[in-house]
């Protein structure tokens, strides 16, 4: 249930190198992810049961806190802005208080979801968590980013879309709530790629042919050979490094990985769906949040989405979402593509 944006397969593979500068500080996040774990599994408990209770509905504006963990693990750590307070000397603070209104702005603006809960829940995150942490996450109530090691990995809060990646999670947790593992974690992996990409497109105004369908782009030090984190354009072609080794995400059922790490490999096999959003984006057009969007966002809320649904399950539910036969096209066509049969 520990929702973070990089995957332990990549973690292990960078703990495993000779250099103690380079492994260290994996072993470290590897060490405090895994302590995080339950911790993140109770508050996901705690917050469906929340959403079950009743609650004012509230003012559809951002409520904001970030603070700073001052490079300790005890959260959330100093307040040091708040809603509407005007941006301080703290490039991460203003960057992660920035990412956190775009992550509003499109569910609210778009899809008029007030907040991640879709009643107006406040927005808190950190930063400055840990030393040499190489990690963001959503821990069932906030988010949380640490600086990274400054040799493979740069400040969590630099790229828009882990910041809208990690709070889809959030988004999840309250809707389809899909299990984290096997494919049904690579689904919930990949509404975060897909919703993290969105959140990023619609902040600069991008058209879906404009955008480079990467994740984590500007995340990895200048040392790495490698764009982003993944691809959702070409998945398995986002890093090929000596250090962190070759991205291993398939772009086709043909190629799924079929793994007992990583929770059933949901980190992995996301790169099949997320490519099917793609080819869907740019097969339609114009702005990806309007069309492709809508149709994701329709399935996770709809409340017919199991939580232990497979990508077929997936697939038959976004062809009868779309709106059209030009749409159930475009949808067929994207998930057949991927090897993916709705029949």
């Amino acid at each position: 249930m520990f929702c973070s944006i990089i995957p332990p397969h990549l973690l292990n593979h960078l703990a495993a190198h000779a250099d103690p500068v380079l492994a260290g500080p994996a072993r470290r996040t590897l060490d405090g992810d895994h302590q995080r774990r339950q911790v993140r599994h109770e508050a996901a408990l705690a917050t469906v049961r929340a959403a079950a209770a009743p609650r004012a509905a509230a003012e559809a504006k951002p409520d904001r806190t970030i603070y700073d963990a001052q490079h300790r693990t005890r959260l959330p750590g100093t307040q040091v802005r708040a809603e509407g307070e005007k941006p301080g000397k703290d490039a991460s603070v203003n960057r992660a208080y920035a990412g956190l209104g775009a992550t509003f702005d499109l569910f609210h603006q778009v899809y008029a979801r007030n907040s991640i809960d879709g009643r107006g829940l406040p927005l808190h995150a950190s930063v400055h968590y840990d030393r040499e942490y190489n990690n963001a996450f959503w821990d069932g109530k906030q988010m949380v980013f640490g600086d990274g090691d400054g040799e493979i990995f740069l400040d969590f809060t630099l790229p828009v879309d882990v910041i809208g990646h990690e709070l889809t999670h959030g988004v999840t947790q309250y809707t389809a709530n899909l299990e984290y593992s096997g494919q049904s974690g690579a689904l919930n992996e990949s509404v975060s790629d897909v919703f993290g990409s969105l959140i990023k497109q619609h902040a600069k105004q991008q058209r879906a042919e404009d955008a480079d369908w990467l994740i984590g782009d500007g995340l990895l030090a200048p040392r790495v050979e490698g764009q982003a984190l993944r691809s959702m354009k070409a998945p398995g072609t986002a890093y090929d490094d000596d250090v962190l080794g070759k991205d291993p995400q398939p772009g086709s059922m043909d190629d799924y990985v079929d793994t007992q790490e990583d929770n059933g490999g949901v980190h992995i096999n996301s790169g099949i769906p997320n490519r099917a959003f793609y080819l869907l984006a740019t097969g339609l057009g114009g702005f990806a949040w309007e069309r492709a969007g809508r149709i994701w966002y329709d399935v996770l809320t709809g409340g017919e989405l199991s939580s232990r649904a497979q990508f077929a399950d997936f697939a038959r539910l976004t062809k009868a979402a779309a709106d059209g036969r030009d749409e159930q096209e475009a949808v067929t066509k994207a998930w057949s593509e991927v090897g993916v049969d709705l029949s």
